[in-house]
């Protein structure tokens, strides 16, 4: 494979994951360190080649670098309110002085707004400014101009062009240099746009209101959420993460704002996290459902229909933002990776795999907008049925399993069991909300998995579920078997494998996916405890009883969250440090449903609806709960709130 850059790779020093702060605009998202640095940008959608990619090597891909220029300033920094517009307060010895960092919403121009702020004495900033497309690829021609009354920078390469409006810079190297210095009461914008290249700039940015705008919309969308108590902080700003990766043209939402972000220090297993995945979609829609979201999962639900138009057998387990099929591969040879973590990939092979799983997510997922109250579309209900009438002909080929694994297809029993939940979930909507559809049939072949899962899939020497049929082996995605209704919480067949998950995969309090010695992910390397399996434990714990145990293991998962709330893929308990892509929306999500399964058991009532569990009416019946009146986000109406008309770009 061709390099980028001819020169051997070497170990680059990157700022420590949790490091990061994330600004978002509802289309990408930029990471900020706590020294000030903007090492991470892809214009303008989230899976566009970067122009800022420190975080990937800190030589060559590019940074956008602000701070004092006294390096015995200290700082602080949290988001205004809730909100994803991040303020960073510098003290020096001579002054104090504030950054805010943000990307405006409201308009289709990507702005990337970085405004100082003097609140005390004198404070001089240090900017360095290195723009690098295409993930450090393409050196940009750059040209200092003046535009309007304004000094500004203009760099092209390519598609892309960015221009740059604030103080006067100077050029030095491969990039450019400058000093500003502000006063108590004194403001100084600095404005980033990127623009189409064959297109003139556009007009610049009216910051005071693009600021008001972004504050105000944030803020009105958090106040529509109801996170319990005492996780109201974690679980808002964990639903605030979930919609800054959600597409607010296309309504598909990404795994994670980052690529290949190593799992382990210096490890192999880094992947592409830009992407929409049925699976983790599915899922964040579930939960925003659950605290009133009900325009998202109509938008998402949009997406969906668009995304697997077709022919059922072309389904794929995810997609591009706007619902493209094609991810191919490939490693980008001259960047040194995170830490040394080579390969950089971009773009994600996973998409040919055939994974089950999908389908029972997908059904979960609308079977709970039908509960929670959205009708469905001409298009919707007929989409559904021809998935299931795929299924029906293939669901007992093996396959890849939740975790995508690299080695030889199985008959893993976590895929199983979502697929049992796509029938069920199928049935249940001829049944249950009058859909035409061959109920009796879906029934039928949901009855003959669920007894070849409680055969095969069930270890009765150890009393636990196993993996997949040909080992012992335990998977801690077993967790969400009582999460769809397959067999309650308390059942002895989940507490027994509970019990082995503890005994095989808890690490350091944490827990791991599953065992990588044993060999069934075909990959080198191990890897940390994965954020959202320890969340899933925590669920499991509050819904059968351990709720001690779930507090403790919650707050254990907690230490993991950075000072501004964001959780990575994994977590390295002992060197506490967060590994993988970020912030990741598995994490998040699981957190909001493991809070949310902590407030039930302490109020010992049912205040969620079924289909937080993805359960109908029956299966409280069967597990012993009983819906009772709706939550304050279920009750709080949710009209939306909208974002002003989108202006050209021009």
């Amino acid at each position: 494979m061709a390099s980028h850059h001819p020169r051997p790779p070497q170990a680059a020093p990157s700022a420590p994951i949790e490091d990061y702060a994330l600004v978002g605009d509802l289309h990408t998202a930029a990471l900020v360190s706590r020294t000030g640095s903007v090492d991470w940008l892809c214009l303008p959608r989230f899976d566009s080649s970067s122009l800022f990619a420190a975080l990937l090597d800190d030589e060559r891909a590019g940074r956008w670098s602000l701070r004092p220029v006294d390096e015995t300033a200290t700082s602080r920094r949290s988001y205004i309110d809730d909100t994803f517009v991040l303020r960073t307060t510098w003290q020096t010895p001579d002054g104090e002085a504030e950054v805010l960092d943000f990307m405006p919403l409201g308009d289709s121009r990507p702005n990337l707004v970085r405004r100082i702020r003097g609140l005390r004495g004198s404070v001089e900033f240090s900017e360095r400014f290195a723009v690098r497309f295409d993930y450090g690829a393409a050196l940009p021609w750059v040209r200092q101009i003046e535009y309007g009354d304004r000094p500004a920078i203009l760099a092209t390469a390519g598609p892309d062009s960015i221009i740059r409006r604030g103080p006067r810079v100077r050029a030095q190297g491969l990039e450019h240099r400058g000093e500003h210095a502000v006063s108590e009461g004194q403001t100084i914008d600095i404005v980033l746009t990127w623009y189409p290249s064959h297109r003139r700039p556009p007009k610049p940015l009216d910051v005071d209101a693009a600021l008001d705008l972004t504050l105000d919309w944030w803020r009105e969308w958090a106040r529509r959420s109801a996170p319990p108590a005492p996780y109201a902080q974690e679980v808002r700003r964990s639903l605030l993460v979930l919609r800054a990766l959600t597409d607010e043209d296309t309504g598909g939402i990404s795994a994670a704002a980052t690529t290949s972000l190593p799992e382990t220090e210096g490890g192999v297993r880094n992947w592409d996290y830009r992407y929409v995945w049925l699976r983790d979609a599915a899922l964040t829609i579930a939960v925003l459902l659950t605290h009133g979201y009900r325009e998202e999962a109509e938008e998402w639900r949009g997406w969906l229909l668009r995304a697997i138009a077709g022919d059922p057998a072309d389904v794929q387990i995810m997609y591009g933002i706007g619902g493209e099929r094609r991810l191919p591969e490939f490693e980008l040879e001259g960047l040194r990776g995170h830490g040394g973590a080579r390969p950089v990939r971009i773009g994600n092979g996973a998409y040919r795999q055939r994974q089950w799983d999908i389908f029972g997510e997908v059904m979960v997922a609308l079977h709970g907008a039908r509960v929670a109250g959205l009708e469905e579309t001409a298009a919707s209900w007929p989409l559904q049925r021809a998935l299931l009438a795929f299924l029906a002909d293939n669901w007992q080929r093996p396959d890849h399993g939740i975790w995508e694994i690299r080695g030889d297809e199985r008959h893993f029993t976590h895929s199983r069991a979502m697929v049992w939940a796509a029938f069920d979930r199928g049935a249940r909507g001829v049944r249950e909300f009058g859909l035409p559809g061959d109920a009796d049939r879906w029934q039928e072949l949901a009855d003959t998995i669920r007894a070849e899962i409680l055969a095969r899939g069930f270890d009765e020497r150890r009393g636990s579920f196993r993996q997949h049929y040909d080992t012992d082996e335990v998977d801690a995605a077993l967790l969400q078997l009582p999460q769809i209704g397959f067999l309650p919480p308390d059942d002895e067949r989940m507490t027994g494998t509970v019990a082995a998950i503890e005994e095989d995969l808890m690490a350091d309090g944490l827990l791991l996916r599953y065992r990588t010695s044993s060999g069934v992910d075909g990959l080198a390397g191990e890897e940390h405890p994965f954020l959202a399996c320890s969340f899933w434990l925590v669920e499991q714990y509050a819904g059968s009883g351990r709720l001690d145990d779930a507090e403790a293991l919650m707050a254990r998962a907690l230490e993991a969250v950075n000072d501004v709330g964001l959780l990575a893929e994994e977590y390295d308990p002992v060197r506490r440090r967060q590994m993988g892509n970020t912030p990741q929306a598995l994490s998040h999500l699981a957190l909001v449903r493991a809070a949310d399964a902590i407030d039930i058991a302490r109020r010992g009532r049912d205040d969620l609806a079924p289909h937080v569990r993805g359960e109908s009416e029956g299966d409280a019946e069967a597990t012993g709960t009983r819906e009772k009146e709706p939550t304050p986000a279920e009750a709080r109406e949710s009209s939306g709130t909208p974002l002003p008309a989108r202006d050209p770009v021009e």
